[in-house]
């Protein structure tokens, strides 16, 4: 017999190196045995059962191409936070994805909510995955924060940079940063902020499995990002013992729990320069985070994910 076919568009491959591609590409591994899955960035007419397409917007052309041919019910769009708080707002495109897709797909709890009332029915809420890691002990030297995400506007580093500026007399607390440049005034500024501040290092873009490695070596990770569909640095974090302090936005409020209290308002960098002192001056502050992250993390383990995967291809292929 036959293996279902699953075919996962994303608009970003692998040598992007970002979340849509590791998305995809975990999907991808996921679906097995059971499903035989392939990725692609368009969709050419070629046969399958189930498409599943990252980003409204960005794969538009490609859904609206498959509707047109197969109908919608074989259709799930999977929304990114760019979809959910900026372009289903206003882009044509997009809104025309939401209206073709059979299901759609959100990457934290507060997605839905972001939808059109009248769509919120087609939403499945799948939290992306990743297996536990040891949790590390940490020196007590310094406090080593952590950001990880390419320099864009979307992820806000300024923020990071000016609260790295702000602390530039505590050597005793560490700010690493993984991201390659994708904007190159972005890549200047963190490199004039490497110039003025000891304490503050951009190590570029790394490989997931380093940046995975630096995120279970630090004492927190810092995620400053002004939009998000369920950032999968987070969960990362969360499932290495490495606690969270994250702009106070909805993708974010999503994945940790509305009573987190490691949020910080969007752009904010007195706050996350005096989150960042409190890591490193209350001794019961790092401990809070992590019993919270605990208490999230089941929600993040491969096992759900994987059984809800599944349970979403299988409604589609029923249809």
């Amino acid at each position: 017999m036959n293996k279902l076919h699953v075919l996962i568009i994303t608009p970003a491959l692998a040598e992007a190196n970002n979340g849509n591609w590791q998305t995809a590409w975990r999907w991808q591994h996921l679906l097995r045995p059971l499903f035989r899955s392939t990725i692609a960035s368009q969709w050419q007419g070629e046969h399958a059962d189930v498409m599943l397409a990252l980003h409204a917007r960005r794969s538009a052309q490609s859904a609206q191409a498959w509707a047109q041919a197969k109908g919608s019910d074989r259709l799930a769009v999977v929304l990114t936070g760019t979809d959910l708080y900026r372009d289903i707002q206003t882009d044509p495109l997009a809104q025309r994805t939401l209206q073709l897709a059979g299901q759609l797909v959100v990457l934290q709890e507060r997605g839905p909510q972001a939808l059109p009332e009248v769509l919120r029915h087609k939403a499945h809420v799948i939290f992306q995955s990743a297996p536990r890691r040891a949790t590390l002990s940490k020196t007590g030297r310094h406090v080593r924060a952590l950001m990880v995400g390419h320099l864009r506007d979307e992820k806000d580093p300024m923020t990071y940079l000016r609260a790295a500026a702000r602390l530039s007399h505590r050597l005793d607390i560490v700010l690493d940063h993984i991201g390659a440049a994708l904007e190159p005034s972005l890549g200047q500024a963190a490199r004039l902020a490497a110039s003025r501040c000891p304490q503050y290092r951009w190590l570029g873009g790394l490989t997931h499995a380093q940046t995975r490695s630096h995120i279970q070596r630090a004492h927190v990770l810092v995620h400053p990002s002004k939009m998000e569909g369920g950032a999968q640095v987070i969960l990362e974090a969360m499932q290495s013992g490495t606690p969270v302090l994250a702009s106070r936005i909805e993708g974010n409020v999503g994945m940790l729990g509305p009573h987190y209290a490691g949020y910080f308002d969007l752009g904010d960098d007195a706050a996350l320069e005096a989150l960042l002192q409190r890591c490193r001056d209350d001794a019961d502050f790092l401990p809070l985070l992590r019993h919270q992250c605990e208490a999230r993390a089941p929600l993040f383990e491969p096992q759900r994910e994987q059984a809800l995967l599944r349970q979403l291809v299988t409604t589609l292929a029923g249809a």
